[in-house]
């Protein structure tokens, strides 16, 4: 497991579409974590950020089925994570229940540069100590999240 921490984001989202957008042109397949409202603001980006460049994606929520065809979307956005669609790496956006992203060969974490999300951030970054996890700190702004 690689686990990227981005801290000290001003535009999360922004950040989420780069990295969503790299992975996809690498050929995998991505979910993407967080809010609610910020995974509404994301499905509406990959519709139309940059113009005319669509990214196949879909909002899978609590008690959704997992589509026949699930295999072919190579972006989700989810509320937890759903081991039938397969993705190999993960976008956390604040979704804090970091034993359940152990199961990605690479995570994303995206840490905005609010309190409550700097504290959150550094739960999920000793959790993953805990657990042995080598972390690779990718600061936006300077910032040291321990």
């Amino acid at each position: 497991m690689e686990v990227r921490f981005f801290t000290g984001v001003d535009e999360p989202l922004a950040l989420a579409l780069r990295l969503v957008r790299k992975r996809h042109r690498e050929g995998g397949r991505t979910a993407v974590f967080g809010p609610a409202a910020l995974l509404a603001r994301l499905d509406q980006a990959l519709w139309s950020d940059p113009p005319l460049d669509f990214l196949p994606h879909l909002r899978l929520r609590p008690g959704d089925p997992v589509p026949a065809d699930a295999g072919l979307t190579p972006v989700w956005l989810l509320d937890q994570p759903a081991p039938d669609l397969a993705c190999d790496s993960a976008v956390n956006l604040g979704f804090d229940e970091v034993d359940a992203l152990s199961a990605f060969e690479r995570v994303a974490e995206i840490v905005a540069t609010e309190a409550q999300a700097r504290a959150a951030g550094q739960q999920r970054w000793r959790r993953y100590k805990a657990l042995g996890v080598t972390i690779h700190h990718h600061p936006q702004d300077g910032a040291r999240p321990d």
